[in-house]
């Protein structure tokens, strides 16, 4: 990933549970040497890709202490459960779960963290 797209992801806020993925580049052909036609992988039902950004998780709303002062000013304090994966993990996730989006020219999937099925992680990446 270029520093240019790294700079332009930042800007992106991935929302609640959801997770952007980048793809797996995967090849063409088969272990046994066959060419694959074009577009087979984007038919599979299970993909494969790299986490690159999480959402916060899932909102929990805070009970407030006492809502019968009406002249009260509230506020929206949310706290969040937050998601297992982590940037840098490999996702096996299913593609019917998945939303397709292009950004800079490059294909990512917005998945929800109920659509991801196994998490494969580095722990060198992270220490």
């Amino acid at each position: 990933m270029s520093n240019e797209t790294a700079g332009n992801l930042k800007n992106l806020i991935v929302v609640g549970d959801r997770v952007l993925i980048k793809p797996k580049k995967i090849s063409n052909k088969t272990k046994a040497g066959l060419y694959l036609p074009p577009g087979y992988q984007e038919k599979e039902e299970i993909q494969t890709g790299y986490v690159v950004k999480c959402g916060p998780g899932f909102p929990i709303p805070i009970p407030s202490e006492d809502t019968n002062e009406s002249w009260k000013h509230t506020e929206d304090n949310v706290r969040y459960i937050p998601l297992q994966p982590k940037n840098g993990d490999l996702a096996i996730f299913l593609q019917k779960g998945a939303i397709e989006v292009l950004f800079n020219d490059e294909k990512y999937f917005i998945v929800h963290q109920h659509s991801i099925l196994l998490l494969e992680r580095d722990e060198e990446l992270f220490s």
